[in-house]
């Protein structure tokens, strides 16, 4: 069989009108928003860093995007999983709803998994026992404290929940301070820096644009 090939109307026919432009750009700009609005709500999402807390893994004024389906697709409504494709592993960069106030996101290293028991010894961190290598933290503060939960703190973690902290460990407000992560207000997995502005140069970063984070 041979296709169908299109013609131009005959003269006794009457030719389609043309959209005017202004449908053809609303049409187009409502397309792109449903687009974007589904990507947000279940792939993928850009976050600021706006602070130091992971330092020297994210910078202040990094931008990335994390990824949604790293461990299942939620409904956005009530922060359910509608199916797992996994789970979040020790040393995975997260995004989450803070659990003292869930209109904010807060992003943190996954410490401790269900179960495990979390010591901190003179700023040392053993996960069930065993003294854990961090190469990508620092520590600004030379001296050690007794005072607050800094420095030396011990727990084991809930079922369904997640022991967090920052990179920079003198400069973060994390679980060892307020508690636990339920998983299913973790939001997502950060994975790439795709923009980075250096405030205090006003200057672009350029060494951290496209870098995966790890």
């Amino acid at each position: 069989m041979s296709e169908p090939v299109l013609s131009p109307p005959s003269p006794g026919e009457s030719a389609p009108k043309k959209k005017s432009l202004v449908r053809e750009l609303t049409e187009g700009l409502l397309t792109a928003f449903v687009i974007a609005a589904f990507l947000k709500l279940f792939v993928i999402q850009a976050f600021r860093i706006p602070s130091g807390s992971m330092i020297p893994t994210l910078l202040v004024g990094d931008q990335i995007l994390v990824s949604k389906l790293s461990y299942g697709v939620k409904n956005p409504f009530h922060d359910r999983y509608l199916f797992r494709t996994g789970h979040p592993h020790r040393g995975d960069v997260v995004v989450f709803k803070w659990p003292k106030d869930e209109t904010k996101d807060f992003i943190k290293r996954v410490i401790g998994i269900p179960g495990d028991r979390i010591q901190i010894v003179k700023k040392k961190l053993y996960v069930n026992g065993v003294l854990q290598s961090e190469p990508y933290t620092q520590s600004i503060d030379p001296g050690t404290t007794t005072e607050i939960p800094r420095d030396n703190f011990e727990t084991v973690v809930p079922p369904h929940s997640y022991f967090v902290m920052g990179d920079n460990r003198d400069d973060s407000y994390d679980s060892r301070f307020w508690g636990f992560v339920k998983s299913r207000k973790i939001v997502g997995r950060a994975i790439l820096i795709y923009w980075s502005w250096n405030k205090n140069q006003d200057s672009i970063r350029m060494s951290r644009l496209g870098r995966i984070i790890h």
